[in-house]
């Protein structure tokens, strides 16, 4: 065999890289539906405990869950580029589709069954009278049809094969673009928005940071009990001031959470 051909079995496994790719798009669209779009709940809203319902720690909680899934996309990216040699075939594109659908699905049921009803840290929708007809009701939109369609693809694209056959390039190209999208867009900020979310770092009393947003010549809307969480218009303001009295984040900057941007007030 020649050291190409060696190169190429040792590639990996550019199925398994298309599932966790499509695991990683099940918890983009998670985080940029469920936490910042609709905002039915963050990833600890049913965890107990006063500092845990401290909104710092939700806004940390569900930054970390993004950080997890861009971790999650880029080993994905890399596997599907190290296995690249290994995507030949007729039905290589089927294989790729199917796996990604796979991975789906599979976040739906390890979201749904792990994280909410093993550990219960939150639902698909928090604040109703019978969350479990929401879960179940999302499994049976999001989970079961990718299931069921990858599952399907797959058992075609198992049909007969020429290893030799022409490399097809239009599902991974396809399917690491899909991810490539994804994950900046839950950096966005919503459109048309001017008033910003402003996180002050761990001691920074009331009067601290509305000085800061003084300085920064905006204006408060909304204020948390403490004082350490402010919505602020920023319209025509400065974000350096507010960085230089005590602010630790602002959804508004640039390498922003953008998750922390579509917190309503």
């Amino acid at each position: 065999m020649s050291s190409a051909g060696v190169e190429a079995t040792r590639g990996g496994n550019p199925n398994l890289a298309a599932g966790i790719l499509g695991f990683a798009l099940g918890g983009f669209i998670d985080g940029i539906l469920l936490h910042q779009v609709l905002q039915w709940h963050h990833l600890l809203s049913l965890v107990e405990g006063d500092a845990l319902r401290d909104i710092r720690v939700q806004i940390l909680a569900d930054g970390l869950f993004h950080v997890l899934m861009y971790g999650i996309a880029i080993l994905g990216l890399w596997l599907l580029w190290r296995a690249r040699g290994r995507i030949t075939g007729q039905a290589a594109d089927l294989r790729l589709v199917a796996s990604a659908l796979l991975g789906f699905g599979i976040w739906q049921v390890v979201d749904v069954a792990g994280f909410h009803w093993l550990a219960g840290i939150h639902r698909i929708r928090v604040d109703v009278p019978n969350p479990l007809v929401w879960d179940i009701g999302w499994l049976v939109v999001f989970a079961v049809p990718s299931l069921a369609a990858g599952w399907w693809l797959m058992r075609r694209a198992d049909g007969p094969d020429e290893p030799g056959g022409p490399r097809l390039r239009g599902a991974p190209a396809a399917l690491a673009a899909t991810v490539l999208i994804a994950g900046p867009v839950a950096l966005l900020p919503p459109p048309g928005v001017d008033t910003a979310i402003v996180v002050f770092r761990s001691g920074t009393d009331a009067a601290q940071a509305f000085a800061a947003v003084a300085a920064a010549e905006g204006r408060v809307v909304w204020a948390s009990p403490k004082g350490d969480v402010l919505a602020v218009d920023l319209a025509g303001g400065r974000l350096g001031p507010l960085y230089a009295n005590g602010a630790l984040l602002v959804s508004t900057s640039p390498l922003a959470a953008g998750c922390l941007a579509w917190s309503r007030v």
